[in-house]
């Protein structure tokens, strides 16, 4: 009697048709047969509960910088840049989006590296985890700044996944555009695509212990030395920075606490659909994942090496239409992980509460205004903070989606530059608005073009509210 033939044998083709290392095929087959066997990668209010409360970053004092300091001769610092930055219309690595002054996401880390490394002597590499549509741009980017890799590999690649029809669970088959058959698998791919790049034992042999790790979009995340110096100190395998979340977060990650009293992480896709007012009770749970993260890299690789399919990180289940341009089209699946869910795998992995200005992602072209206008300044070690005397980020825009969400459409609108917004507290734009050169908006604004007609602000508008 013939055994029954393996679901998984064409996706195994499949990836290896186009070189996917062997580590990559066994993580994927694993999450494949948890979507077989039923599994939903959801975590119900059955299986976890608040974490109660968690150390706050705010008492650590002279002692931790110190060691802080001590230790970057064994840090490193990984950029998530993998991202194209599409949901604001452009075409290359968001990262490469110039932010403040002339200088892009990866001007302003490459040179907070430099000064670090001036100020102490000490370099610490950077190394990004690039897609195949950004590497190319970044490394090139990068190209300016040669001391930043401390001679160690400058990247490494995110791997792709296969997308899988929601009918019946085979490999999706879509000639009229080969790419919709293939998905990012998250960045929770970041532990896999060490180890396959080879990149995870490059840094080890340098001496580089400790990584911080962060989205390349938050201006926020920014290599701390105090909460690298608690890092060190704690001899925690793994750690997760976490903010008190606000009504703005509702919607995101959550710090949560399994039955066994581990930590662990639940994503909005992961929460059953009846349980979807709970998860954005912010008084509930308490703390958002910031996606900065600090790993021991002798700890991941210990566990690595235990785990022949690399870490087995929760499975996140995200259904699609197969063409995002058309609803119609057939449903399929992206299996997906979030880095920060490995907190659950590593015992004695802990989490700490940092100020909010630890996360400052540019999401939207309402972020980028803010950033591009007077009320934040690039300070004397390269931070992007608040001007004195603005709102900083208590500033509120709102930009009309029709006009604004690109960023083609934003600079079309703002040929001479943003406002000057250094004194605003709340800015809501409607309809077609071009902004003059000069023009200033203070206090609390409301702006709004005629229903089909174009509004020009002249040179040297002042708008008070």
């Amino acid at each position: 009697m013939n055994p029954a033939p393996d679901p998984f044998a064409p996706f195994e083709a499949k990836m290896r048709g186009i070189g996917l290392p062997d580590l990559a095929i066994r993580a994927f087959r694993t999450a494949y047969e948890q979507l077989v066997s039923g599994a939903t990668g959801l975590l119900d209010r059955g299986q976890i509960r608040s974490p109660g409360k968690v150390q706050s970053a705010a008492g650590l004092g002279d002692d931790a910088r110190k060691a802080g300091v001590a230790a970057l001769p064994h840090t490193v610092v990984i950029k998530l840049n993998g991202g194209l930055g599409t949901s604001m219309g452009m075409t290359r690595a968001k990262s490469l989006l110039t932010v403040k002054e002339g200088l892009s996401f990866l001007d302003v880390t490459a040179r907070q590296m430099e000064v670090l490394a001036a100020k102490h002597g000490a370099r610490v590499p950077l190394v990004l985890m690039n897609s195949f549509r950004t590497r190319e741009d970044s490394i090139e980017a990068l190209s300016r700044y040669p001391g930043l890799s401390c001679g160690l590999p400058g990247d490494f690649l995110q791997h792709r996944v296969p997308r899988i029809l929601a009918e019946d669970l085979s490999p999706v088959v879509w000639p009229a555009a080969p790419e919709n058959e293939w998905c990012p698998p998250g960045h929770g791919d970041i532990y896999t695509a060490l180890v396959t790049s080879g990149t995870l034992d490059s840094l080890i042999d340098a001496g580089r212990r400790y990584a911080f790790v962060s989205n390349s979009d938050n201006l926020g995340a920014v290599l701390d030395l105090a909460l690298l110096g608690w890092f060190v100190a704690s001899r925690a395998p793994f750690a997760m920075e976490v903010k008190r979340r606000g009504q703005a977060d509702r919607k995101g990650g959550h710090l949560a606490a399994l039955a066994n009293g581990r930590l662990a992480l639940r994503e909005l896709a992961q929460c059953p659909e009846d349980e979807l007012d709970e998860f954005q009770d912010v008084s509930r749970f308490h703390y958002f994942n910031t996606n900065n993260l600090w790993i021991d890299l002798h700890a991941l690789k210990a566990e690595l090496v235990a785990r022949e399919s690399g870490l087995a990180l929760p499975m996140i289940r995200n259904e699609k239409p197969v063409d995002p341009t058309d609803a119609s089209s057939p449903r399929v699946y992206q299996l997906e992980t979030a880095m920060g869910a490995a907190i659950s795998l590593f015992e004695g992995a802990q989490a700490i509460q940092v100020d909010a200005d630890r996360f400052a992602p540019v999401k939207t072209t309402n972020d980028l205004l803010r950033i591009w206008s007077d009320a934040f300044i690039l300070s004397d070690d390269l931070r992007v903070v608040p001007a004195p005397g603005s709102a900083g980020d208590g500033l509120y825009v709102d930009l009309d989606g029709t006009f604004f969400k690109r960023v083609p459409d934003l600079e079309e609108r703002l040929p001479h530059g943003p406002p000057s917004l250094v004194g605003c507290r709340r800015l809501v734009v409607r309809g077609d608005v071009h902004f003059g050169r000069d023009v200033c908006i203070e206090g609390s604004v409301e702006i709004a073009a005629p229903d089909g007609e174009r509004l020009d602000l002249a040179d040297g508008t002042k708008l008070a509210g």
